[in-house]
């Protein structure tokens, strides 16, 4: 006797692997492992305080604000607005090592931090990471005057940050606000963390034979992430495919860009400070954390040199 169950199902088969964090089957859905995760909480601990918003149910991007509970002064905070890395394929700002990493930033640099959860690659290719993070900007300037934790807000002092492929967002975020001429939030810096950058050339590290793995890694999270039919020499890939004016990039922010010592992207970390350097970009900063690994402040949110580069990014903001 026939019935529906009797019928012999074709075997979904795994195309796509990022062991413990990732897995992409041949009929396209998406698996994502979750690490420890943070609830946001109003009360006050280590000195701050957090809570999720949404920005945009229709999509949807959402966030998590955080804030000093004592505020050092009474006047307004600058904003640090941070998009998470993940290779543009996992990731969330509730992720318990961001969660601390971006608590305790806030209080060593007395800023409102606004982290940004963005729509994910595959299902979401780019540049939908970059919209999203780019429409945040504007969230945030639609809120102040309602949303009570941004009340303290300095929209003339907006600064940019983020980690590995949070690094290349906040770039090209960057980038958007020239071409775009907003007037509406002074974006005084940039700070990017271990940026995710490539390109079809390779570098000298990547034709190394011993670097195999990580190049087969880094171009897998490329194909999930930029549009069909593309390649690595998409604009939000190579940095060098930017379209600005001479002009335009004397408008650039001041960037500030941390490269780890034993992080395989060190090299187009390098690269990308110097690129801006050529372009006239008024001030780059290069900052090596020496023995340090990838996003090693994730990892690590309260070693000694993950506080050691809050202290840097403090300063960083404070100079501007």
């Amino acid at each position: 006797m026939f019935t529906p169950h009797s019928k012999r199902r074709e075997k979904m088969s795994l195309v796509v692997e990022a062991p413990d964090y990732l897995q992409v089957f041949s009929d396209g859905s998406v698996k994502r492992f979750t690490p420890e995760v943070a609830s946001a909480s109003s009360e006050s601990s280590n000195g701050y305080k957090s809570k999720d918003v949404i920005i945009d149910p229709s999509k949807p991007i959402t966030g998590r604000i955080f804030l000093p509970s004592l505020p050092a002064s009474s006047g307004p905070l600058p904003v640090l607005v941070y998009f998470h890395g993940g290779g543009f394929c996992i990731g969330s700002t509730t992720w318990l090592g961001y969660h601390h990493f971006l608590g305790d930033l806030s209080v060593a640099s007395q800023s409102i931090v606004v982290s940004v959860d963005y729509r994910l690659a595959p299902e979401n290719r780019l540049p939908t990471a970059y919209d999203d993070c780019f429409s945040s900007l504007e969230w945030i300037v639609s809120q102040v005057q309602s949303e009570p934790w941004l009340e303290k807000a300095d929209l003339s002092r907006v600064f940019l940050s983020g980690d590995s492929a949070g690094g290349n967002i906040t770039h090209n975020v960057a980038l958007r606000a020239i071409v775009d001429n907003i007037k509406y939030a002074n974006i005084r810096g940039l700070l990017l963390i271990h940026p995710y950058f490539g390109s079809e050339k390779r570098t000298d590290q990547e034709k190394d034979e011993g670097a195999a793995g990580a190049v087969a890694m880094n171009d897998m999270f490329w194909r999930l992430s930029i549009p069909e039919g593309l390649t690595r020499d998409y604009f939000g890939c190579n940095f060098e495919k930017a379209e600005l004016s001479p002009s335009q990039w004397l408008e650039f922010p001041a960037v500030v860009v941390y490269v780890a010592g034993l992080d395989f992207l060190k090299e187009r970390g390098v690269m990308y400070a110097e690129f801006l350097q050529k372009k006239g970009v008024r001030e780059v900063k290069l900052v090596e954390a020496e023995g340090e690994n990838h996003v090693f402040h994730v990892f690590h949110p309260q070693s000694e040199p993950t506080r050691l580069l809050q202290r840097q990014m403090t300063d960083f903001i404070k100079s501007y």
